[in-house]
């Protein structure tokens, strides 16, 4: 039976490979990437290590096997990342250069780090905290995720949160249909640009 908990930093490590093994619109990204920490770089590890208030785990038997991470306010977040998350990333890696269609996985994902993607204006303003929210195979189906996601409502609604968006995979399906069925509204222009790569969702709290 898992159980949910605050992150804290001895998970870091176990959190970077369920980003990894989840990293492929929900399947094992591993034979994607050279290097294995790229995903969580962009997507993890940085709220553990910044925000761990807002970051929560799933432990079964075997050790932690999921997460929640997210922040209150994207765009205090992002400038923060800014200031301390990217630049050392950028001391480790080289600005990928040529034609994007040419890149690898690898390529694409630090791109990313020297051009992060920043939340549209009108999505903050409406929604103005975002979470993801990843789980092993093992924990899938057994509502650990909607635990997880309750405990993180719980805290954001004392906190004075007013809404919460995320971005899902649009070949993701299994992760569409589990927002969708837990109260999240898919997202469309003007608040969001039109994707054929992701979903936009949102909730009020």
């Amino acid at each position: 039976m898992a159980t949910l908990r605050p992150v804290n930093t001895n998970d870091l490590e176990q959190i970077y490979l369920i980003s990894l093994v989840t990293g492929d619109a929900g399947s094992d990204a591993t034979r994607l990437h050279r290097d294995g920490k790229l995903i969580g770089h962009i997507y993890s590890a940085p709220y553990v290590l910044l925000s761990p208030e807002t970051a929560f785990v799933a432990e079964d038997s075997e050790g932690v096997a999921g997460y929640i991470v997210g922040v209150y306010d994207t765009r205090s977040f992002e400038e923060r990342l800014e200031r301390e998350w990217w630049p050392a990333l950028r001391q480790a890696y080289s600005d990928p250069q040529g034609n994007p269609a040419d890149w690898d996985a690898d390529q694409k994902r630090i791109s990313t780090i020297y051009h992060p993607s920043h939340a549209p204006a009108a999505l903050v303003e409406t929604f103005p905290a975002h979470i993801h929210m990843n789980l092993l195979p093992r924990l899938q189906g057994q509502g650990m995720g909607t635990k997880l996601l309750d405990r993180w409502f719980a805290d954001a609604r004392e906190a004075g949160v007013e809404g919460v968006h995320l971005g899902a995979s649009a070949s993701n399906h299994g992760a569409v249909r589990f927002w969708g069925s837990r109260g999240f509204v898919r997202l469309a222009p003007p608040l969001v640009e039109a994707s054929d790569r992701t979903v936009w969702f949102g909730q009020k709290l």
